[in-house]
C-alpha cells in the first residue's frame, strides 16, 4: 500500500448508545492511522453513553466529548444539528478527510488506512466507505442502491467536497445522508462504496423503536420525497418483496411512497437533484434489464 499522507478528522453523533459505543471506541483507537481529531456528540443522552466515552479522553488527547443538551424527540435533523456541533469543534483542526461515524458500528484496524489510500489513488473521489453487514442483512446483496452510494454508518469525504456541497442538509425526516453523496455526485465528485472491506452494524437498520413494516413504509415515503422515480420505485418493491420480511416489505414500502405522493409530503431536495437522481434511477434500471435479457438470449442459445 502507497504510503499515505492524508490525515482526517472523525466526528460521531452520539445519542443513548451504551449498548454499542464502546465497539465503536475500540476499533477507532486501535486503527493502524488514527484520527488528527475525534469529537464524540452526546445528544442529549440520558443512558451511560458519557460515562463510557469519558473513560478513554485520559489515554487519548486526540478525543474530545461535546454534550449538548437533553431532547425529547428522536428526528435525523438533529443528528445534523449534532455533526455541526462537532464540525465546529474541528474548525481549528487541519485534516484532509473528514469522516461521519455513527456509534453502534465496528470494523478492522486498517479500515481508515484502507479508505485514505483511496483518496490518495483517485483525485476526484469525494466521497467513499464501504458496504456493511448486521444480523442476516448485507447491503452487498441485500441493498438495491449499488456501489456508488455510500452507507450512512460511516462517510468520509475529501475535505473540498464537503465544502462544496455545504455538509448535511438538516432534513427531519431522513435521507440526509443520501442528499450529501448524490449532491456530491451532481457536482462532478465521484462516491463509491468499495467491496474489498465492510463495517459491522450493531443495531436493525432503521428500526430504532419500529418495526421492520413500519421502517419499509418509511423507507417508502423517504423514496418519494428524495424525488425516487415511480418506475424505479415499482421494481424496487419486486426487489424488497423477495427480502425479508417477504412480500409485505415491499408491499409496505410501495404504500410509503404511494401515502407520500398522495398527501404531498414536502420534498426537501431541490428539483436539479430530482432530476438527476431519476436519471441516474432510469439509466442503472437500463442497465439491469439490459444483463438481464443478456443472459437469457445466452441461456437460450446454449440449449440450442
Amino acid at each position: 500500500m502507497a504510503q499515505l499522507i492524508l490525515s482526517y478528522a472523525v466526528i460521531t453523533p452520539a445519542r443513548n448508545e451504551e449498548k454499542f459505543i464502546e465497539k465503536t471506541i475500540k476499533s477507532v483507537i486501535s486503527q493502524t492511522i488514527c484520527p488528527a481529531k475525534w469529537v464524540i456528540v452526546s445528544d442529549g443522552s440520558t443512558d451511560k453513553t458519557e460515562d463510557i466515552v469519558t473513560r478513554y479522553l485520559q489515554n487519548h488527547d486526540w478525543i474530545q466529548l461535546v454534550k449538548l443538551p437533553l431532547r425529547r424527540d428522536r428526528q435525523f435533523a438533529a443528528k445534523v444539528n449534532a455533526f455541526s456541533a462537532g464540525y465546529q469543534a474541528i474548525s481549528n483542526v487541519k485534516y484532509d478527510v473528514i469522516a461521519n461515524l455513527d456509534a453502534d458500528i465496528s470494523f478492522e484496524k486498517d479500515y481508515f488506512e484502507y479508505l485514505l489510500s483511496k483518496f490518495l489513488a483517485i483525485p476526484d473521489l469525494g466521497v467513499a466507505g464501504t458496504p456493511f453487514v448486521e444480523n442476516g442483512y448485507s447491503s452487498i446483496s441485500d441493498s438495491f442502491e449499488g456501489g456508488k452510494h455510500v452507507a450512512g454508518g460511516c462517510q468520509l469525504f475529501r475535505r473540498k467536497c464537503f465544502e462544496e456541497i455545504g455538509g448535511y442538509k438538516p432534513v427531519r425526516g431522513g435521507g440526509i445522508d443520501w442528499i450529501a453523496v448524490t449532491t456530491a455526485r451532481m457536482l462532478g465528485w465521484k462516491t463509491i462504496s468499495f467491496p474489498e472491506k465492510v463495517f459491522f452494524h450493531h443495531r436493525g437498520l432503521g428500526t430504532a423503536k419500529r418495526s421492520n413494516v413500519m421502517s419499509a413504509f418509511d423507507y417508502g415515503v423517504k423514496d418519494y420525497f428524495l424525488g425516487g422515480h415511480p418506475v424505479w420505485e415499482c421494481f424496487r418493491m419486486c426487489y424488497r418483496m423477495a427480502k425479508p420480511p417477504y412480500l409485505i416489505g415491499g408491499l409496505a414500502t410501495m404504500a410509503g411512497y404511494i401515502w407520500g405522493a398522495l398527501t404531498r409530503v414536502e420534498r426537501p431536495v431541490t428539483r436539479s437533484l430530482i432530476r438527476f437522481h431519476r436519471y441516474e434511477q432510469i439509466k442503472k434500471l437500463r442497465e439491469i434489464l439490459s444483463t438481464v435479457f443478456k443472459r437469457k438470449r445466452i441461456v437460450k442459445y446454449e440449449q440450442y
